[in-house]
């Protein structure tokens, strides 16, 4: 534990005010007698009076426990895990008593505790060890991370009887995890109770809410906990149907970060007093304090939701490791695809891979057929640049055909959201803020909306070129609303849905219809989809990011599992060239192939996950001033700074960022640097904003 300072000396009591010429004249104190206690003083509890405290305060150079003393009042209320109220430099803040004891180790006197705000022990030690790991892994604050791991009090949800814990479930039926190499190893490894970690590549078309369920059902059997964690609500509802239909109903909660105040802490609060053993749930769950872990679960850990985007940024896949690792529990790392991160853990051991062989998986996939291949070209020319060709619209007919409906995925939502000169291609911008221009789509009188910006939503009515001077405009990019139009065109008679933005399908019936949707927002069909279009592939590999390809190829493969397979008639038409790894890596599905192909090209680069790298954000006298403040370890490099595209009147940055990177086995090292140098910084009460974060997704 970190050395413990008070937070404030003891408040001297107010000088009395002088006497009035009117009034009585005051009298003397009487001093209290030796061994007798002082009228109205606070006297510490007798037992174990020290509390180590925990402020609420976002600093880093705060970022340890103080002690206070414990008044004999509190003594009863004041228990490991609670929350409390402290005076902290004059002023009263949040905490949390960590734990109590006889000493302390500062030679002067100790502020009491003000009062005990909840005696509910909401932090017990397993959670805290968790949130302290997790802020040295990311270089942050233990206060940051409790404000993501437990959620804001309500006194009324916590004043209510807890629910009487569910009896252990049966062990269900894990009959269908044979079909995939190591997966009854892994089973039986969790029936035992023994730590098991594993990625698993599930199959087109598999029931993956099922089969989570299965090995969620199979830890809670013996009595244990288990925590999945999905990317959004869509998916949580599938799987809180299924494990409720394997466990129970009584035996499963949802957490998501939608809830109200009162049901997300009512239900937080199920699983900390160890109500229910199964917890489902989005980037929310990652901290939920199930009893007696057993197993941790993370589907589809590409997916950017994942990611908390509030202070220290940590990773549900990251934060899962961990906590098996503490709690000698298993880890399951599931998808249709695989990340370079996933890879890693399979190449170095930790982590075994659960995949079916390769005729299990030709049965189960469907046909991928990229756009441009050989007979296609022969047949229609215009094949190679065709943004739907002869083939694409001959899939579709055939789902019709079939009595199955048609998944369209478009990469752009909007109606036309990137526009350009009609002569000279230079993208179209908006007159008074240089916002990009669009379509967005609709009429008004009976005339088309005329172009607007994106930013502003000013309407452009008299567009004139910057570079040549014309007046035409041409489309950069269609969007979902726009192809749903063309395509309710091309087939006549087809109903069309669309699913993404404001609007997401969970499900559509089993009949024909055009489903054009964004990546991510695909609906799942009954009985699976007949076709799936993949259209404008270069938006999804074109794009200025380190992961474009294994983000392309996850997308693609959420699309194309949805599809019936192959030897049911089952379609996949890809946009994009047969030569390129990703389009390879979907005509034979074969994922693990790609990422590691991306990790080998990560480590010759020197790129996470195969180095430990940090980004720091700020003004450039910012980001100067915490870098030569910043000791390096051995392998450290410094890549920039460099402008982010922001610059003032004068032309100069305005924000800059540098890459700070580090061999894996130093990455520990990095981030306690960088933890020094942030408390240093705030120490000397930095004004300038400041970001920093570890590992980020977006490098480019």
């Amino acid at each position: 534990m970190s050395s413990s300072e008070p937070a404030a000396l003891w408040d001297l009591p107010e000088q009395p005010p002088s006497p009035s010429p009117k009034s009585a004249p005051s009298r003397a104190r009487k001093k209290p007698k030796p061994g007798e206690k002082a009228k109205g003083a606070q006297q510490p509890a007798p037992e174990r009076p020290v509390a180590r405290i925990v402020v609420d305060i976002p600093l880093a150079h705060l970022d340890r426990t103080f002690d206070y003393l414990v008044p004999e009042k509190l003594h009863e209320t004041a228990v490991p895990g609670c929350r409390v109220r402290v005076r902290f430099a004059g002023q009263l803040v949040d905490g949390y008593l960590v734990e109590r004891g006889e000493t302390s180790d500062y030679g002067s006197k100790l502020a009491f505790l003000d009062r005990v705000t909840s005696p509910e022990p909401v932090l017990p030690p397993s959670l805290h060890a968790v949130c302290r790991a997790v802020a040295d892994r990311y270089g942050g604050t233990l206060s940051d991370v409790l404000r993501l791991a437990i959620p804001p009090r309500h006194a009324k949800a916590e004043g209510e009887a807890p629910p009487k814990p569910a009896e252990p479930p049966e062990a269900p039926d894990t009959e269908a995890w044979a079909r995939y190499q190591r997966g009854p190893a892994f089973l039986e490894a969790l029936a035992e109770g023994k730590p098991a970690n594993a990625v698993w590549q599930a199959l087109p078309g598999e029931d993956w809410p099922r089969r989570l369920a299965e090995v969620a059902g199979s830890v809670a059997a013996q009595g244990r906990g288990a925590v999945l964690v999905v990317p959004d609500h869509r998916d949580l509802t599938r799987v809180h149907e299924a494990c409720a239909a394997v466990v129970g109903e009584d035996a499963v909660v949802a957490l998501i970060a939608g809830l109200g105040p009162a049901e997300r802490y009512r239900r937080w609060l199920a699983v900390l007093r160890g109500a229910v053993r199964v917890v489902v749930g989005t980037r929310a769950a990652m901290f939920a304090p199930v009893h007696d872990p057993g197993l941790f679960v993370v589907w589809d850990d590409g997916d950017d939701l994942h990611l908390d985007q509030h202070a220290p940024y940590p990773h549900v896949r990251d934060v899962l490791m961990d906590r098996a690792h503490a709690a000698k529990a298993s880890l399951l790392v599931g998808g249709f695809a695989r990340t370079a991160e996933a890879q890693l853990l399979v190449e170095s051991g930790w982590a075994a891979p659960v995949l079916a062989d390769r005729a299990t998986l030709r049965a189960a996939a469907p046909r991928v057929t990229p756009v441009g291949e050989d007979f296609d070209v022969a047949r229609d020319e215009a094949a190679r640049v065709a943004r739907l060709p002869a083939v694409a619209f001959e899939a579709a007919r055939q789902a019709f055909a079939a009595g199955f409906p048609a998944l369209v995925q478009v990469p752009r939502r909007g109606y036309v959201p990137g526009l350009a000169c009609g002569n000279c291609r230079t993208p179209a911008h908006c007159r008074r803020c240089a916002g990009p221009l669009a379509l967005p789509g609709g009429s008004v009188d009976g005339q088309p909306k005329p172009p607007a910006c994106r930013w502003c939503g000013v309407p452009e009515t008299t567009f004139r070129c910057t570079a040549c001077g014309s007046v035409r405009l041409r489309a950069v990019i269609v969007g979902a609303k726009r192809t749903a139009e063309e395509l309710g065109r091309a087939f006549p008679g087809i109903p069309v849905r669309t699913s993404g933005a404001a609007e997401v399908l969970s499900s559509v019936p089993g009949k024909p219809a055009l489903v054009v949707c964004t990546p991510g927002a695909e609906p799942v069909a009954e009985g699976g989809y007949g076709a799936a279009l993949l259209l404008d592939g270069w938006a999804l590999l074109g794009r200025q990011d380190l992961r474009a390809g294994e983000e392309t190829l996850r997308r693609w493969m959420a699309a194309a599992a949805l599809v019936r397979p192959g030897s049911s008639g089952g379609r996949v038409i890809v946009g994009a060239e047969a030569g390129l790894a990703v389009v390879q890596a979907l005509v034979r599905w074969d994922p693990a192939w790609h990422a590691g192909q991306e990790l080998a090209e990560r480590r010759e680069l020197g790129f996470p996950p195969a180095m430990r790298m940090a980004s720091v954000e700020g003004s450039p006298d910012a980001v100067a001033a915490l870098l030569d403040d910043l000791p390096l370890p051995e392998s450290g490099e410094v890549l920039g700074p460099v402008p982010l595209g922001e610059v003032d009147e004068e032309g100069n940055a305005e924000r800059e960022r540098a890459l700070v990177r580090v061999s894996r086995a130093e990455g520990k090292a990095l981030a306690a640097s960088i933890h020094a140098a942030a408390a240093r910084r705030d120490a000397r009460k930095a004004t300038e904003p400041i970001r920093i974060q570890l590992d980020p997704l977006d490098l480019i």
